[in-house]
């Protein structure tokens, strides 16, 4: 290496090469059946010039990659830098129906490293509606088959299960270690059960619970809210399931990836996050 040579990033391994090299070079070097090119997350041209730094992903559409590569090339449509941080971020996620398997899936699939999965169910018919089994799963504890779901998506994500109900017995236990927990429970007793105990237990840990998601229609109705020093709400806070209004999959999918997405913006940027839910709160309070 000389000191004009740059560092670049390739399938998660460092190559140096020298300046003013093509991203069309380098593929034909290191991988020239590489048809999809990725470069710091977003698709490059061949004719982009590499600059010192770079991530680069070279992908074979079709091929299945090596261990080695695999977990760097599922992540390499991520902005830089969050997968490093997120890696090493436990978070735990209260129950796996319709708002719980949703949350789950979509935090492996971003690379988070370990999931606290808790749900004392098992699967049945009627929650393939919303939730992310499938017909082989029905009768099969929901623990047992979202961490195969999981394992499936990402195997770098470490699961955790809990097959049990939450109670104030055994809340901090099971959460200890988590930097930030996700409600999702279906009843309103168990929700403000796991908010308080969490809130005297475990004051350290964000909190991310969620209410009002019944129904259809009225997407940009469910927000992001904070309510406490870490605790956000996630919903319209008014459209509660019962009978004639059922809970449907688009609204609580858009709800989960609600809780998600400020799941990754408080292990990220906590103080960012944090600030953007309050002022929508100040600002756009729940409608009655």
């Amino acid at each position: 290496m000389t000191s004009s040579d740059i560092s670049v990033r390739i399938n998660d391994r460092i190559f140096t090469i020298t300046p003013g090299a093509s991203l069309r070079e380098v593929r034909d070097r290191v991988k020239p059946t590489a048809d999809v090119l990725v470069v710091n997350g977003f698709p490059a041209v061949e004719s982009y010039i590499l600059q010192d730094g770079d991530n680069v992903a070279l992908i074979e559409r079709g091929e299945v990659p090596s261990q080695h590569e695999l977990e760097a090339l599922m992540v390499s449509r991520h902005s830089p830098g969050v997968h490093a941080s997120l890696k090493q971020a436990a978070v735990g996620v209260a129950g796996l129906g319709g708002l719980g398997s949703a949350v789950a899936t979509a935090l492996a699939r971003t690379g988070v490293g370990t999931l606290i999965l808790v749900d004392f169910d098992v699967v049945e018919p009627s929650n393939l509606n919303r939730q992310q089994y499938f017909l082989e799963h029905i009768g099969r504890p929901k623990t047992e088959a979202m961490a195969s779901l999981l394992t499936g998506i990402n195997p770098y994500t470490r699961i955790v299960s809990h097959q049990m109900r939450l109670d104030p017995t055994n809340t901090s236990s099971v959460f200890k270690d988590a930097d930030v927990i996700v409600e999702c429970l279906d009843r309103a007793e168990e929700k403000v059960m796991l908010l308080e105990t969490v809130a005297d237990r475990l004051p350290e840990i964000y909190f991310i619970a969620a209410s009002g998601l019944a129904g259809y229609g009225e997407s940009n109705r469910i927000r992001t809210f904070r309510i406490g020093e870490r605790i956000f709400l996630v919903g319209d806070l008014v459209r509660a399931a019962e009978p004639g209004q059922g809970l449907m999959a688009p609204r609580v999918g858009i709800a989960a990836h609600h809780q998600a997405n400020l799941v990754i913006g408080l292990l990220m940027n906590p103080a960012q996050a944090s600030q953007e839910a309050e002022d929508l709160f100040s600002h756009h309070p729940p409608e009655e």
